[in-house]
Formats: structure tokens, sequence, C-alpha cells
């Protein structure tokens, strides 16, 4: 199917994909608030998705090895996010460096641009169907 989908449509698909997981990880950050030791985790994903933005579809650039950039045709697909604790923040007394203000708003933040994408991909795919289906004739 991704014959069908052109770069735009498939780079919409890689990062409600990539923020989903970010939803996830800033939900367990905010989750775990109060666990004294908890290092709260950051997701990075942006850097890796204008990479393969770049140079998807690039047939003659090849990665060989699973560590080297995504390139060339699927590069999409193989986009990796970063996790990672979050330097950021204060450490309070019991270890926890969750600041919770700041993790609800990168919680609202990501939740916009997430529907945002769905709401892209929903109408590129409308638009597919349009035409497959000749504008309704």
């Amino acid at each position: 199917m991704s014959d069908l989908l052109d770069k735009t449509t498939l780079a919409l698909q890689t990062s409600a994909r990539m923020r989903q997981l970010r939803g996830n990880i800033t939900s367990a950050n905010i989750a775990n608030a109060e666990t004294p030791g908890y290092t709260a985790k950051k997701v990075d994903f942006e850097e890796a998705l204008s990479r393969a933005l770049n140079v998807e579809g690039m047939n003659k650039l090849e990665g060989e090895q699973p560590e080297h950039f995504p390139m060339g045709p699927g590069a999409m697909s193989r986009v990796k996010a970063d996790v990672y604790d979050n330097p950021e923040g204060t450490v309070s007394n019991d270890g926890n460096n969750v600041d919770l203000e700041r993790e609800m708003t990168n919680l609202a933040e990501n939740s916009i641009m997430y529907k945002a994408a769905i709401q892209l991909i929903n109408k590129k795919l409308a638009a597919l169907k349009y035409a497959i289906t000749e504008g309704g004739r």
C-alpha cells in the first residue's frame, strides 16, 4: 500500500506513530511524578524524520547496517525515535526529576500535533478515494 502513498502521507504516518510513542512516554512521566527515584524520559524523533524526508526515494542510497541512518526507499518506515533520560529538570529530595507542569504542557502540545497529523492523513486519503471513484460518478 505504501506505493499508493506519497512522501507527505508517509511522513505524516511516521510522525503520528512517533507522536503516539511520545504521548506514551509523557504519560508515563506524569504517572510517575510522585515515584521516588524516577527519572523522566524524553523522546526525540524530529531530526531522524527530517533526514528520512530528505533521502526518501533516493534509490542509489541504501543503509546496509541497522545503525546507519535510514535512507533510500522505505526510509520513513525505518525512522526510530531516541528515548533517553531527560537531562533537564530539577531533581527533588526523593530523586525524582519530573516537572509536572512541563510534562502536562508537552502532553497537550503533542496531542494537538498528533490530531493534526491524523486529520491531514484523513484528508489526503479522502482525496485519493474521491479520485478512485471518479468524483462519485
